[in-house]
């Protein structure tokens, strides 16, 4: 993609994951010909499919030659630009039998669909609420726990009648020692995962992995947004976060559910000294278009500052400042300190395969209090957030009453 001139995905490899080559390469290269047995031909339905990770893993899958694929995504608009790019692009195969539909994967649509069309050898499940800023109160918060856990569950359900080859749904870093309720919900996707694959219903992988660089929504995307309307850069300044390109998302993904065994958690392995802060990557990105950064202390500055640039000013305003928002960690971790890692399957990435702390009926159990709980008129965040610390006792919420709607 090119903005302002600007090759993003060449600035992501020099100035974000600085890596000119995919991290996942050598382990493409050399588990090459079990990714070819086992996708090509196969029948394959990807759930949020439209999404940076969910089309990054259609591009990699379509790699391996699969005879049939159906995706499905709330996005209408993102399900038209995939097909449109697929078919653009030279040398891209795309198989015959090849379907989108615009459904939410949590509807009676959806389970008529399935029913339609299924089963599939391969499932891969991506649709998410992936934004810390989507918990700003009970009803965001029940948005959230629905879509990444009560639906997830009636998937799992729904799957588990005529099982897939392979089934896999995405978590997040910030699921290992969850402090928002993002994470929490992700860790707890994680148990529902964990217990159906422990008692050999569906053969479920999961993948933690960092942040994609420029993924749909994310702030470094949010940057782009914001030259393209003349408003000044903001985020915060003291948190880290480990990058991957949106190709290597696709990819990791891709490993993890075709190559990864039933229970496992992959993961990146990622030197903590490539951690960057959004305010280096805002700075590198202003100084890749020929812009220097003026700093400003608060949001109403620097919003007057823009209003007030004119197009010959190569001087842009920003203001980033430290965070204090509910949610978020200084810096991201991968697994917990309790869980055992194997760094001697993969090249590039680690495995953590935890027990299964529940069991299936526990994790229905869990789903039904859940929407017990929604379904109460007076509902406050602090009592779901009780309820999640109960379920997983690695989750410590950092509160401090701001929201990331309150800024920029």
């Amino acid at each position: 993609m090119i903005v302002g001139g600007l090759d993003i995905e060449d600035f992501i490899a020099r100035r974000v994951t600085r890596r000119s080559r995919s991290l996942l390469a050598d382990d493409l290269a050399a588990y090459r010909e079990p990714l070819a047995e086992r996708v090509e031909g196969r029948s394959v339905l990807v759930i949020g499919g439209a999404g940076t990770i969910g089309s990054s893993y259609v591009r990699a899958l379509l790699a391996y030659r699969p005879a049939r694929l159906v995706v499905v995504d709330t996005s209408e608009n993102g399900l038209t630009e995939l097909t449109r790019d697929l078919r653009s692009t030279e040398g891209q195969y795309v198989p015959e039998a090849y379907t989108s539909y615009p459904v939410d994967f949590g509807s009676e649509t959806f389970r008529r669909l399935l029913a339609a069309e299924g089963p599939f050898d391969i499932v891969a499940h991506f649709a998410a609420h992936k934004h810390v800023r989507s918990e700003k109160d009970r009803f965001s918060i029940e948005a959230m726990l629905g879509n990444n856990v009560l639906a997830t569950v009636r998937l799992l359900d729904a799957l588990a009648e005529a099982a897939p080859e392979r089934f896999f749904c995405v978590s997040t870093d910030k699921a290992a020692n969850p402090a928002n309720v993002m994470g929490a919900s992700k860790k707890l996707m994680e148990e529902a995962v964990l217990a159906y694959a422990s008692e050999s219903l569906i053969p479920a992988t999961t993948a933690r992995f960092a942040n994609v660089a420029f993924s749909n929504g994310s702030l470094p995307a949010g940057f782009l947004e914001r030259l393209a309307k003349h408003q000044p850069l903001s985020g915060p300044s003291d948190i880290k976060r480990y990058f991957v390109s949106p190709a290597e998302s696709g990819q990791l993904c891709l490993i993890a559910c075709v190559l990864g065994e039933p229970g496992d958690i992959l993961f990146p392995r990622l030197d903590e000294q490539s951690m960057l802060t959004f305010e280096e990557i805002g700075l590198a990105l202003l100084e890749e278009l020929g812009y220097r950064p003026a700093p400003y202390e608060n949001d109403d500055d620097a919003k007057r500052a823009a209003a007030a640039r004119q197009s010959a000013d190569r001087d842009w305003p920003v203001c980033f400042t430290p965070s204090a928002t509910s949610g978020e960690k200084p810096a991201e971790e991968f697994h917990t300190a309790e869980e055992q890692v194997d760094t001697e399957r993969f090249a590039a990435l680690g495995v953590v395969h935890p027990p299964a702390r529940f069991s299936t009926e526990q994790i229905r159990s869990i789903s039904r209090e859940l929407e017990s709980l929604f379904a109460r008129p007076s509902l406050e965040k602090a009592e779901i957030v009780a309820v999640l610390s109960e379920l997983i006792p690695t989750f410590q919420h950092v509160e401090t009453g701001l929201s990331l709607d309150q800024r920029m």
